[in-house]
């Protein structure tokens, strides 16, 4: 029985995957698509986590979708409000009838021959494997694994007789009330908790190594709330986007340009939020400039209360040895506690784990290049929705959507079955694909494809950049090579565009 086609496979139904089916239905109404889901739910991040306080550490007005309104009150909106957005997506754009649910895609085989994909995909119940074929494929898995955080090897970690867990997989039966919490880590999960814990919890300390930025912003955005009486939904959203666009492109700049401005704006604002004579060169004063790793976002300051009030502590330290009642440290101090989360940070992983091959050769994906940060060197109809380490996710992501439909336009128009970029430019170097230092990234960075000296190889963290190369420039650039029958193996060696009209 032969299998099934459609014209675009999409593997993930999280964030990305829903709007990318609800936008290819919206754009292509005649042509077929699926997604494929390992888990039994829509959502990705935002159905996975259920830690205390989970919430987006971007506003809703970017991190929503560019063709969807965000109406809530709140700005800074919390994981259980983020899932019924998606999942309302997928309604409005009937997408949740394109999902395979419990169908882990494994492999891909790229046909020169035929000009599709066949992907394998695994019954994560039963093991069954099922192919299905496609035209294009497009990858909306995120970037870390779904099944398994990352915790380092504590010494002493097995003496310890209170609760340990990982924020990725909260119990649904952990009591935190009334006892002496220890939240290991400094990034966003760590914030998020601290607060959300110390409302009931005993004492609530964030044990880091390092200090992390730490930034207040309001949870509803005032020009939204004013926005929303005088002026249509969809005109005051796009405003109030646009703003927040500007806020973030205002930050990034002045910290790469002008770093130590931006870390006195930071610490001016902490000290106004914390007690006086509180040691923010110890535990909020990193030794990287901002932006060099992601700030971190505290609504309204809920951080600093929690620790103004008396709730929360925040310990820069290292774990010497668990114990079996808490923590000793390097500095010889201890911590007690009657639960220790350990809030240490993702395991990346590439495209979801697939095994790529083009007309029987394996795909080494660190071998490959990253074009404009969507689709990889020799890799034809292949692209990955990946989005910005500086800004909110779905900026990129919706700029990543109307580039891929626009090629596909293109190459409806000019009867070419497949596309490929091609690395033409010898002089182009190879770059790590994310500039990026947190320690999640610096430890699977070797599996990503690299980046590139130059566009549009190279990777820019620019939302303005973006809209003018992805949202308008050529599709037919010189680096993309298309064509009806079988693409040329390896690196093209004619730089010139293929001419599609003859």
């Amino acid at each position: 029985m032969p299998a099934e086609h459609v014209d675009l496979l999409i593997v993930g139904a999280g964030l990305s995957g829903i709007g990318a089916g609800h936008q290819f239905h919206a754009q292509f109404p005649a042509k077929t698509y699926a997604i494929l889901e390992a888990r039994d739910e829509l959502g990705g991040t935002w159905s996975l986590f259920k830690y205390p306080g989970i919430r987006s550490d971007s506003d809703m007005h970017t991190l929503g979708y560019r063709f969807r309104p965000w109406t809530d009150g709140k700005a800074i909106a919390d994981g259980p409000a983020i899932l019924e957005y998606v999942r309302d997506t997928a309604r409005a754009g009937d997408v949740e009838d394109k999902i395979r649910f419990g169908q882990r895609a494994v492999r891909a085989a790229w046909s020169s021959a035929d000009a599709r994909w066949t992907v394998e995909a695994e019954d994560v119940h039963t093991g069954a494997i099922t192919r299905i074929t496609c035209g294009f494929l497009f990858m909306c898995s995120g970037y870390y694994r779904y099944d398994e955080g990352y915790t380092p090897d504590f010494a002493g970690i097995e003496r310890f007789r209170g609760r340990i867990v990982h924020p990725q997989h909260w119990p649904d039966d952990l009591d935190y009330e009334g006892k002496r919490v220890v939240v290991i880590g400094s990034g966003a999960t760590a914030v998020t908790l601290v607060p959300s814990m110390a409302a009931t919890a005993a004492h609530v300390t964030m044990l880091q190594r390092s200090p992390t930025y730490i930034v207040s912003l309001p949870s509803r955005d005032r020009l939204a709330d004013r926005l929303r009486d005088l002026v249509p939904a969809r005109l005051a959203y796009l405003i109030v986007r646009w703003k927040n666009v500007a806020r973030i492109i205002v930050s990034y700049q002045l910290s790469q340009r002008a770093p130590g401005v931006m870390k006195a704006i930071i610490r001016k604002a902490a000290e106004k939020q914390l007690p006086p004579g509180y040691d923010i060169d110890t535990h909020l004063a990193p030794s990287y400039n901002p932006w060099d790793q992601r700030l971190c976002v505290a609504p309204d300051g809920d951080l600093f209360r929690a620790v103004r009030g008396g709730r929360a502590s925040i310990v820069t330290d290292r774990v010497e040895t668990f114990t079996e009642s808490g923590l000793a440290l390097a500095s010889g101090a201890e911590l007690e506690a009657d639960v220790v989360v350990t809030a240490t940070g993702l395991t990346m992983l590439v495209f979801g784990g697939i095994a790529l091959s083009v007309d029987g050769h394996a795909v080494e994906i660190p071998k490959t290049m990253s074009y404009k940060a969507i689709m990889l060197s020799d890799v034809p109809n292949f692209a990955f929705a990946m989005g910005y380490t500086n800004a909110s996710w779905t900026l990129k992501v919706d700029l990543t959507y109307s580039y891929l439909w626009r090629l596909i336009r293109h190459m409806e128009a000019t009867g070419t079955r497949w596309c490929v970029p091609r690395r033409h430019d010898d002089s182009v170097t190879e770059r790590p694909f994310m500039d990026f230092s947190p320690g999640y990234v610096l430890r699977s960075i070797d599996d990503f494809p690299r980046a590139g000296s130059k566009s549009p190889w190279r990777l820019r963290m620019n939302y303005l950049f973006d809209v003018v190369m992805l949202a308008r420039g050529s599709v037919d650039d010189g680096t993309m090579e298309f064509g009806v029958g079988q693409p040329k193996p390896g690196i093209a060696s004619d730089p010139a565009p293929v001419d599609l009209a003859s």
